[in-house]
């Protein structure tokens, strides 16, 4: 471990020795006469030092404003880390983290304890499915808002949320051409043109897209990914843009569920082992389109329209995880079975907001005023699981042994149609220069029906939700100057149950409280900042298991989480940028009749923390050149099943899995209109594991490496 931490000083200590004095660099200038230049935070996007309106807080509020704590990852961070995956991306997103990652066809995110489904995944403003691989290349930026976000987005999980936002159109003619290739035999041609139209460019596009094939460092698994992004926009008028956008991705790619585990502890296996079935595909793939309209009434009023659509279709067909197949014998025998799953959704949603400045009396007002409405319908078809054979885990997989692919029977068809709507109001009241107050308060209302078709018996039943909440938020500002300012913030959320309680009556939300208190900082001629945030999240009423009849639930549960991220960010001179960021959380149990209180939720980490510097040399003979590096801590977690305190000598147990240090390191040269860059992942070659069921674990990528060349049109 010291060795990793030896090798990201050293890189910190030469960058900053080279910076200094750059005098061997530049010979052909003996003196300089220029004044040193400021740098501030305004060029640094990376972890809420943004100075522009963020998407994803839906108005025009600045980010020191704002009594919540945010991150956003700009296009050029995105590039200069060559990054591949939103693990890349979330490297750079302090207390953000992969928590899963099943069968290794999609990334499971979390923050704060609670994972960030479907609901909290963003595309350009719009619910994105994130069951599946997420493309990076089209993307201009990621944003997060941390914490509660359910004022501004209804049903969506209390540890934040996620925005992609991806390539717009640009009105003078550009793009780029590009070609990556790297370990594991993969290869990826990438393509980006823009360009405005007619004699005034009142009309733009720009069209990206990738192909990518890629084996892997587990035997016999491949992938296979097709993406494109065109977008349109239209000046209307001096007031009025129109912005088209489509966005569709086709991955395909071998399941792969791990095994390596026996009464719940990890096997010492090769890295590269795979032991499912050669035959095995998960096919998905997903169209969004979006239309947002942005209408300037004045200088002090705005209003945004959106109307989205989205459609996605997964198909699984492999072999089942361990859990469901049959656990491991201790000699290694695994009895397989195949499992089978099809899914499909429609989504439609159109949105509406206003913002507005105004001044009453002696106070200023921010305001927002918003609604939505989204209809989803998802149809999911189960099969029954199939058996298939018996192989051994410490035995070397060998495909050509596989035997045919087995019958498999449908089980049952869900249907399920969603309807939500929502209101918003929320204003940023300015009492006076240094203390403001944020208050909001949104009403959803959901109506869900699900419809289950049997076919083993030929049965077929419908019910019927109707859900509403109010989602409040109120945060005090306190900002002794512009630079420097102090929050305290309450808000909450609901999570939508299912099932009933002991007077067979639809079980309500779980409404999750949330404390934040934290102080955002730009020092030393806003060359350095510093967030600091503390939180404090309660699920109160959490659905569990009645003891009086287990047919039942009740809301007695209550689970806590509770935690502190720190952020640095800072760009000391010209070239050089470091991020540094370090979060704790402990998220556990507080009340439950069906686990031990206290204990703690699994594939969570107590402790993670990221640091990453790159230097760009902006003068002399090095000019061009790009050096990087990219480190990340990943605390102790575990996975495995949490024990049952209502089953008696309850065999399930946690396994261990322990913390991790990864370096990246990037190298890349500009010359003209060609760029090369260069990427070695997990330098020290680090041996940690992706949970993604309770025994199912697989092994992180090995180093390898990353090349890629690009032209500029």
């Amino acid at each position: 471990m010291k060795s990793k931490f030896y090798f990201t000083a050293i890189f910190l200590v030469t960058t900053l020795a080279s910076a200094q004095d750059n005098s061997f660099l530049d010979q052909e200038t003996e003196k300089d006469t220029v004044k040193p230049k400021k740098y501030i935070l305004e060029e640094v996007i990376v972890a809420g030092s943004h100075q522009n309106t963020s998407n994803v807080s839906k108005s025009n509020i600045k980010e020191m404003d704002l009594p919540q704590a945010t991150s956003s990852i700009s296009s050029e961070v995105l590039q200069k880390q060559q990054v591949k995956s939103l693990t890349d991306v979330l490297k750079n997103a302090n207390g953000v983290y992969i928590m899963g990652t099943s069968g290794g066809y999609q990334e499971e995110i979390a923050s704060r304890g609670f994972s960030l489904r479907s609901d909290n995944t963003f595309k350009n403003g719009i619910r994105y499915y994130n069951g599946m691989m997420i493309e990076t290349s089209g993307l201009e930026k990621v944003e997060f808002l941390k914490g509660s976000a359910a004022m501004l987005y209804g049903n969506v999980a209390p540890g934040g949320i996620l925005n992609l936002v991806t390539k717009k159109p640009k009105k003078n003619f550009g793009g780029a051409i590009g070609f990556a290739q790297g370990s594991f035999s993969t290869y990826k041609p990438t393509f980006d043109v823009y360009d405005g139209l007619g004699a005034k460019k009142k009309v733009a596009f720009r069209i990206n897209g990738t192909y990518e094939n890629a084996e892997s460092y587990r035997n016999y698994v491949t992938s296979e990914k097709y993406y494109i992004n065109p977008s349109f926009s239209f000046q209307l008028s001096d007031k009025t843009e129109l912005l088209v956008e489509a966005d569709y991705t086709n991955d395909s790619r071998t399941p792969d569920f791990g095994a390596g585990v026996i009464n719940y502890e990890i096997v010492d296996l090769p890295r590269n082992r795979f032991l499912g079935v050669s035959w095995g595909r998960y096919d998905a793939e997903q169209l969004s389109s979006t239309l947002t309209l942005n209408h300037k009434i004045n200088e002090k009023w705005s209003v945004n329209f959106i109307n989205g659509i989205r459609y996605y279709q997964t198909n699984l067909l492999a072999n089942a995880r361990p859990n469901t197949g049959g656990l491991i014998s201790e000699n290694g025998d695994w009895n397989r079975s195949i499992q089978k799953a099809d899914s499909k959704d429609n989504y439609f949603t159109q949105q509406a907001n206003l913002n507005g400045l105004f001044a009453l009396g002696a106070t200023k007002h921010n305001v927002l005023f918003g609604a939505d409405v989204e209809n989803f319908k998802n149809y999911a078809t189960r099969y029954n699981n199939a058996s298939y054979d018996t192989i051994n885990i410490f035995e070397d997989y060998n495909p050509d042994t596989e035997t045919a692919i087995p019958d498999i029977t449908k089980n049952r068809l869900t249907t399920t149609p969603i309807s939500r709507f929502g209101i918003y109001i929320q204003d940023l009241v300015s009492l006076t220069e240094k203390w403001k107050v944020l208050a909001g308060v949104r009403y959803s209302y959901q109506d869900t029906e699900t419809n289950v078709v049997t076919y083993n018996n030929n049965t077929s039943t419908t019910t019927n939700n109707y859900d509403d909440a109010f989602s409040p938020r109120v945060g005090l500002i306190y900002q002794p100057t512009k630079n420097h300012t102090v929050f305290a913030t309450y808000s909450n959320s609901f999570d939508v149950n299912t099932g009933a309680d002991i007077n067979n009556e639809p079980l309500k939300p779980s409404i999750i409280d949330q404390y934040e208190v934290g102080f955002k900082n730009k020092l030393f001629k806003e060359i350095i900042q510093t967030n600091v945030t503390f939180y404090q999240i309660n699920n109160n009423n959490l659905a569990q298991t009645s003891l009086v009849d287990p047919n039942f639930k009740e809301l007695a549960g209550s689970i806590r989480s509770e935690g502190v991220e720190i952020d640095i960010i800072t760009k000391p001179f010209q070239g050089l940028q470091i991020v540094a960021g370090y979060s704790f959380n402990e998220t556990k149990y507080v009340k439950s009749n069906t686990y031990v209180e206290g204990s703690l939720l699994r594939y969570n980490p107590k402790n993670t923390a990221n640091l990453s510097a790159n230097y760009s040399f902006e003068a002399g003979r090095l000019k061009g050149l790009n050096l990087g590096l990219i480190n990340t801590y990943f605390g102790e977690r575990y996975a495995g099943r949490s024990t049952q305190v209502r089953v008696a000598n309850d065999t399930r147990q946690l396994i261990y899995l322990q913390d991790f240090f990864q370096v990246d390191a990037t190298v890349g040269y500009q010359f003209k209109k060609a760029t090369l860059r260069a990427k070695l992942s997990n330098v020290f070659n680090e041996l940690s594991y992706n949970a993604h069921d309770d025994n199912s674990l697989n092994p992180i990528a090995p180093r390898n490496f990353s090349i890629a060349l690009q032209y500029n049109l």
